[in-house]
């Protein structure tokens, strides 16, 4: 038995890829964001987190990103992707709809369909897309951007189901804990590092990937975030194939470490099978 802190209220996409992975055992407890989530683990709160990294389609979570390359030290223990399917919701009877609330990841799926339909409508930002249909529950909106499964939790009526402008889109969810835990090779991972550079120059990039090529590790996302030291200075959040134990991702590892400021590790764990 686990307690799993994950991104809430009750009926988000996370909370149902985390019921892919656990069990009626484990208890899990919602948080109003991704840095609440996250910082359960790092209180001790919970044993795991459950947060959205990256979106097919609207490409990659920030807030996740920075909390793991710049906060409190954590490490990613498995992956979990979904398959996601917006609907239009309300409460039962309204008609009238002035202000749409939703997360923006989900917004920006979302932007046709809006655009053609409620063209005049306000949006409304939320922490996500259940906390959309939760506060439409209250009366404090017309309509929500959510999930159906929200729209069942919070008694909303659908009024538009499979909005999305891509209907295969997917997000992709990482299973955080606190560092320490050693893990086994199994064979299919992956390894999440930030890689931080010395002094921005001119092919500080091209360096770090050379190594990598060098050791034939091949890369299967790479994200630049800024810092926060000052403008223009960048961290790199990189995942590659394999786990730190095998001999080329190691050696790339050790080899970073003399021409990079600072790397972070951020886990070797499973690939989710697809």
């Amino acid at each position: 038995m686990s307690t799993y802190a994950y991104l809430g209220p009750v009926g988000t996409f996370t909370e149902a890829a985390l019921k892919k992975i656990t069990k009626g055992s484990d208890t899990r407890v919602p948080y109003a964001n991704v840095t609440a989530a996250l910082d359960a683990v790092r209180k001790g709160e919970a044993t795991y987190a459950l947060v959205p990294i990256e979106n097919s389609v609207e490409g990659v979570v920030a807030r996740t990103l920075d909390e793991l390359a710049t906060g409190d030290p954590l490490v990613i223990a498995g992956e979990v992707t979904l398959p996601v399917s917006f609907a239009l919701m309300v409460r039962p009877g309204n008609k009238e709809i002035k202000r749409i609330a939703t997360h923006p990841h989900a917004e920006s799926q979302c932007r046709s369909f809006v655009a053609k339909n409620y063209p005049h409508a306000e949006l409304i930002p939320t922490a996500s897309t259940a906390a959309a249909a939760e506060a439409i529950s209250r009366g404090e909106f017309d309509a929500a951007i959510a999930s159906s499964a929200a729209a069942e939790h919070f008694g909303l009526e659908v009024i538009a189901e499979n909005i999305g402008d891509n209907n295969g889109a997917v997000t992709r969810f990482v299973l955080v804990q606190k560092p320490g835990v050693k893990t086994t090779s199994t064979g299919d991972d992956r390894t999440s590092l930030a890689v931080f550079i010395d002094i921005d120059h001119a092919g500080a990039l091209l360096e770090i990937l050379s190594v990598f090529a060098k050791y034939e590790v091949n890369l299967t996302f790479i994200q630049s975030r800024p810092t926060g030291r000052e403008l223009g200075h960048y961290h790199f959040i990189i995942d590659v194939e394999g786990h730190i134990d095998d001999q080329g991702v190691g050696q790339s590892i050790k080899d970073l470490e003399e021409i990079c400021d600072d790397i972070r590790f951020l886990g070797s764990y499973p690939r989710e099978a697809r």
